[in-house]
């Protein structure tokens, strides 16, 4: 399996890691830290250091709650440190749902176009069809300000899953082809801690959708009220369910702490690919 992006094919015979760099001053975990330019490219150039394979940069919170900001604002924040980021070499990513965004971003030069609304607004598929970009298509009811309100669901697998297969249709529709799409469930997105956990057990029935999945678990608040932890002490969550996510299927992990997942899907791949012999088993033994 493959992830086509407009730069990059994409081997996901490994999981990948992509990098956030929230260029934005409210974000849930790093709101402010990265919301200048200078502060920006540097932190890309750390993930690219610290293994990250695809870097998501985006200029807007899609925290539950967070306000609107309008796509001149948006772009004003970004456009300047994705120009810097496409030099890097590793694909660059625009988190944004606003088509007049996703136009600059692709002029700009950007490789994928992560959607937390799967690319349902007016305009969204055109400004992605025929620019050969990678698109993660994300599963979400409603806009950051109010998706809570509507968290309610029979089967969330289900219908998580019915959403998204309807979306990716919709997507090579209008021209996108399917080696371009990932999937992303939209874990925190419009779901309690309960929906969340339910899809994550049930998240190998997505693979079946016949797309690359895209997750994102890190310092999630659910992650929070499973262990007590305030959004600065979650790394162990956020590990823990970047490796369930990778052990139900996904190939690209979304977090913040690049160093330490790095080092969490190197162990578990040695784990998977590994042949003691006998006698160096008995030797550990002693």
């Amino acid at each position: 399996m493959h992830w086509q992006t407009r730069r990059f094919p994409l081997d996901l015979s490994r999981p990948l890691v992509m990098g956030i760099v929230n260029v934005t001053p409210d974000s849930f975990s790093d709101g402010g830290r990265h919301d200048n330019t200078r502060a920006a490219i540097a932190h890309c150039e750390r993930l690219i250091a610290d293994g990250a394979d695809i870097l998501d940069i985006g200029g807007e919170s899609t925290r539950p709650g967070a306000p609107h900001v309008d796509a001149d604002s948006e772009w004003a924040r970004m456009a300047d440190v994705l120009a810097a980021a496409v030099t890097l070499g590793v694909p660059v990513s625009v988190d944004t749902y606003k088509p007049e965004v996703m136009r600059r971003a692709l002029d700009a030069g950007v490789d994928i176009i992560n959607d937390v609304q799967a690319l349902q607004r007016p305009g969204a598929l055109a400004a992605v069809a025929g620019s050969g970009a990678g698109v993660c298509l994300m599963h979400m009811r409603g806009e950051p300000a109010s998706m809570m309100a509507q968290a309610d669901y029979g089967d969330v697998v289900a219908e998580v899953g019915a959403f998204l297969a309807q979306r990716a249709r919709a997507a090579r529709e209008a021209g996108i082809p399917a080696e371009c799409i990932t999937l992303d469930p939209g874990y925190g997105f419009a779901k309690t801690a309960q929906h969340n956990l339910e899809l994550l057990a049930g998240q190998q029935r997505l693979t079946e959708l016949g797309y690359p999945l895209l997750v994102g678990w890190s310092r999630k608040r659910t992650l929070g009220d499973i262990t007590g932890r305030p959004v600065g002490e979650r790394l162990a969550a956020s590990l823990a369910a970047a490796l369930r996510a990778v052990s139900a299927g996904a190939r690209v992990v979304r977090v913040h702490d690049v160093p330490a997942t790095v080092d969490a899907l190197k162990v578990w791949a040695a784990v998977d690919a590994a042949t003691i012999p006998p006698t160096a088993q008995k030797e550990e033994a002693r």
